[in-house]
This record gives C-alpha cells, sequence and structure tokens, in this order.
C-alpha cells in the first residue's frame, strides 16, 4: 500500500482537482485507488454506500476512482454552522456541535478517527491520494494538525506541494510554505506542481529551474487553465452560466449557511437557463425562477433572507406569475414556522417562515441520510430521478397533501395549489436530463437546448482531467512516487 498526499500552498490551490486527476489517471491503468481527505470544512457533502456522509469534493474523487462514496474517505468532516461553531461529524456520523477552540483541542482526539480510517481505507486499496485542506503553513494551526503534515508525518507518507499561478506570486507561495514547515515536513515534500498556466511555458521556464535549484525539489508539471471546468466544488459558489437571449432567467440567493449549492451546477450548464446567484446587499433582479437553495442553519438562513428584502421579492415575483422552487432547508423556509425546540442548530426557539405552503417544521435529533430514487408528479407523472436527502426536520401539514414527488411509494415535498410554489427534500433532483427538463419546463423555459446528464458530464470532465496529468505531468516521477515502477 502506498499513499500520496497532494498540499496546496493555499486554500483554492486546486488540490481538490489535483487529486481526482491523478485518481482517474490511476484508475485509468487498473490501479485500485481511493481518495482520502483527513480533515474537511464544507458545507456541500454527499451520502455514503455506509449510511454516512463526506465532502462533496471526495465523493467526486470516489466516482473518478469508479467507486461508492464511503465514509473512510472523509473521516472528519466539520459543516459550519455560525462563523465561530460548527458540526463534527467522525466517520459519516453526527459527533456533535462544537465551537473553533473546542475543536482545536479535540483534534488530538479526533486523530485517532482520522488514522483508524486511513488504515482501514489502505487495507482494501493499493494507493491512496490523499488530499489536504487550507495550507500546511497556517502557523496557528499547526498544533495537533489533522488536515495536513500532522497527517502526513503519522501517515509517513510523500507529499507534493501545489501552487496555484492564476492568482500571481506562485513562487513565494511554494518557497514560503516549506520556508515554514518543519525540516522533517520539507524533506518528506518531494516536488511541485503549479496549476491553472495561461500563456507560453517557455516564459515560465526560467522560474521553473531557479525554483528547482532554490529548493532542490523538482516540479512535476504545470496544469493548464481549464476553461469550462465545472465539477463538484468542495466550497465556494461556482461563477453562474451565460446563455442565449430569451433564456429562463433563474435566481438563487447566497445564504450564509447554503449547503449542497453544486445542486445548481446542471442549470449552470443549461444552453436555455440563466442562473445567477445573488450575494449579501445585491439588488434582487426579476427573473422566470427563484430557487431556494439548503441551507446548513435554516432559522439563521430565514432571518438573512428577511433582513436582505427576499420575502417582498418574492411576494411581488408571484404577483407578477414567477416561480419559486425549495431545495431541503429551502423548501423548509416555504411553510409557516420553523421550531427548534432543542437547538440543534443555534439557539431554541421557532423563526416565521415565508408562508408559501400551508406546513411547518421541527427540527428533530438525527439526521436523514440515504439515496432515494422516486417519480416527479408533475405532467403525466412518469419522470423519474434520483438524489440523495441530507436533513435534520420533520415537515408536516395540508400542504405535503399535494406531493411534488412519490420516493419509492412515499409522497415527498409539495405543490401549492395555484401550481407557482413546490419544494422537495431531495438533493441532486435537476443532475438527470429528463427531471430538470420537466422542472424547468414549469418554471417557464420554453428553449429547445438539451438539459445536461450531470454524471455523464462529471466522468467526461473527470477524463478530461486524467488527459492532463498524462500530458503535463511528469508521470515517471509520480509512478516513482507511488512505488509503481
Amino acid at each position: 500500500m502506498t499513499t500520496l498526499m497532494i498540499q496546496g500552498t493555499t486554500s483554492d490551490a486546486g488540490k481538490t482537482t489535483v487529486v481526482a486527476a491523478l485518481c482517474r489517471w490511476l484508475a485509468r491503468q487498473s490501479v485500485s485507488v481511493a481518495p482520502f481527505k483527513p480533515q474537511n470544512m464544507a458545507l456541500n457533502s454527499a451520502v455514503t454506500v455506509d449510511g454516512g456522509e463526506i465532502g462533496r469534493s471526495t465523493a467526486l474523487q470516489a466516482l473518478a476512482c469508479g467507486l461508492e462514496p464511503h465514509s473512510d474517505m472523509n473521516p472528519v468532516l466539520l459543516k459550519p454552522q455560525s462563523d465561530c461553531g460548527a458540526q463534527v461529524i467522525l466517520r459519516g456520523k453526527v459527533h456533535g456541535n462544537m465551537d473553533a477552540l473546542d475543536y482545536h483541542a479535540y483534534k488530538a482526539q479526533a486523530m485517532a478517527s482520522v488514522m483508524d480510517a486511513w488504515r482501514a481505507l489502505s487495507a482494501r486499496y493499493d494507493v491512496i491520494i490523499a488530499e489536504g485542506a487550507g495550507s500546511p503553513a497556517e502557523i496557528n494551526l499547526r498544533t495537533n494538525d489533522i488536515a495536513n503534515m500532522g497527517f502526513a508525518e503519522a501517515a509517513d507518507c510523500p507529499v507534493l506541494l501545489v501552487g496555484d499561478i492564476d492568482k500571481g506570486g506562485v513562487f513565494a507561495q511554494l518557497v514560503g510554505t516549506l520556508e515554514l514547515v518543519s525540516d522533517s515536513e520539507r524533506a518528506r515534500t518531494k516536488g511541485f506542481i503549479i496549476n491553472r498556466f495561461r500563456g507560453d511555458i517557455a516564459l515560465l521556464e526560467p522560474g521553473l529551474d531557479w525554483l528547482a535549484e532554490r529548493t532542490g525539489k523538482p516540479v512535476a508539471g504545470v496544469l493548464p487553465y481549464l476553461h469550462g471546468l465545472v465539477i463538484d466544488a468542495e466550497d465556494s459558489v461556482g461563477i453562474s452560466g451565460s446563455s442565449e437571449a430569451g433564456a429562463l432567467n433563474v435566481i438563487v440567493p447566497v445564504l450564509p449557511r447554503i449547503s449542497n449549492h453544486n445542486d445548481f451546477d446542471p442549470l449552470r450548464l443549461h444552453p436555455g437557463v440563466n442562473l445567477r446567484f445573488i450575494g449579501p446587499d445585491q439588488p434582487i433582479p426579476p427573473a422566470d425562477l427563484i430557487v431556494l437553495p439548503g441551507s446548513k442553519s435554516t432559522r439563521h438562513d430565514l432571518q438573512w433572507l428577511s433582513s436582505q428584502g427576499w420575502p417582498e421579492a418574492i411576494r411581488k415575483h408571484l404577483r407578477y406569475g414567477g416561480k419559486v422552487f425549495g431545495i431541503c432547508g429551502g423548501f423548509q423556509m416555504l411553510g409557516r414556522e420553523v421550531l427548534d425546540p432543542d437547538g440543534l442548530e443555534g439557539e431554541v426557539g421557532s423563526t416565521e417562515g415565508l408562508g408559501l405552503l400551508d406546513m411547518a417544521t421541527r427540527m428533530v435529533a438525527g439526521k436523514q441520510l440515504q439515496d432515494v430514487a422516486g417519480v416527479l408528479r408533475l405532467g403525466a407523472g412518469k419522470t423519474r430521478f434520483t438524489g440523495y436527502e441530507m436533513h435534520n426536520g420533520v415537515t408536516t401539514g395540508p400542504a405535503l397533501e399535494r406531493p411534488l414527488a412519490m420516493l419509492d411509494g412515499s409522497p415527498d415535498g409539495a405543490i401549492s395549489d395555484d401550481g407557482q410554489v413546490m419544494g422537495t427534500y431531495v438533493h441532486g433532483i435537476f443532475d438527470e436530463a429528463e427531471a430538470a427538463s420537466e422542472i424547468l419546463q414549469w418554471a417557464g423555459l420554453r428553449s429547445q437546448g438539451q438539459a445536461v446528464d450531470y454524471q455523464k458530464h462529471r466522468l467526461q470532465q473527470l477524463d478530461r482531467l486524467a488527459d492532463h496529468v498524462e500530458d503535463c505531468l511528469d508521470t515517471d516521477f509520480l509512478k516513482k512516487q507511488l512505488g509503481l515502477t
């Protein structure tokens, strides 16, 4: 068994993409490979085959390997619920809520879960491609580190360091990071990958030569900036798509605790949809469809919507014939009230909902985590879809007597009496082209453009990444680090 760890000079340096690319490259050579991320902080997550949850980006890397996601692949997942606190998930299961200082003290114990998961994964696969988090040079976080060099030292694995040249300062990033780690950590850093390069590589080569001479470590390659790359993001909200004239205008509020915003990637790729994410203090433009996304803290995000003027904008939108769709937490917001008597998502109490559906939600212990399949009750009622549920809360009320879908014979979601408002607990409902088309037609889409089969798209993008590993990286060097030569 061999483990290779990919660390980055910064957040968003491209670690996730590089790990996915390496996993796909190895899997195409029939290497038994699995991804591993010791610790992740993200509100985008996926249901695992063993009934847990892991970061969405790690699930994408599992797909690159041809595997079902498993909780061992991301043993510590932190899901922020406030600026200073998060839900802590260990090996797929909720451990509890902690503030930042308490978790920092708890990391030494969390390390046991990390190493147990790594050993279990290593027993099943020949190669592990591990991904760091943030930067190994975050001095304030190095004590009891489990996300970067702390894990690499415990697992005694080599490290490759990724720097993002598109933001500028990549040589300072790489050299500075090496200067701020320990001697043993510097020694296990075997080389560099420069990511997101644009232009003539000849202009970069003097810098590459200097870097190798300055550090004594090779540059394993330079990956290009990939235009149009749309794959599951770890946490950042992607750039919205642009579309043809007359496209369906869809807007999504960027909630402070927005979760699983990758639900909207298929809409970003649809040629007949103009998708826009609306951030804080931005004007709320006219639209055909408003989609309320998932939320890790539904009551808090409801209060934020109110402070930003969204309830008034939504009522006006509906008066002019627009449509509103809610997903998971966004679905809960459509009701009369959200109650949290035990403080599972924050302070004990209740918050008034938007009142667009006659229902209420009560937060209860025990998160719903499952893959689902069902049939939409729109149109002819025959369109099948798959997705996943990942939520706290039980919703009740007369609105549920008109469900949006049937999931293995059980009702899900609701449709308003006038047909302008509907919602669902199912994430990923846009991923399959037929289901996406039916919902968009309900919203008013008249374009002939085809919806995207998002699973097929993911695989195409992963193959694109693997092609660039073969074309742009020193594969002999990589195989040597992996013990495959």
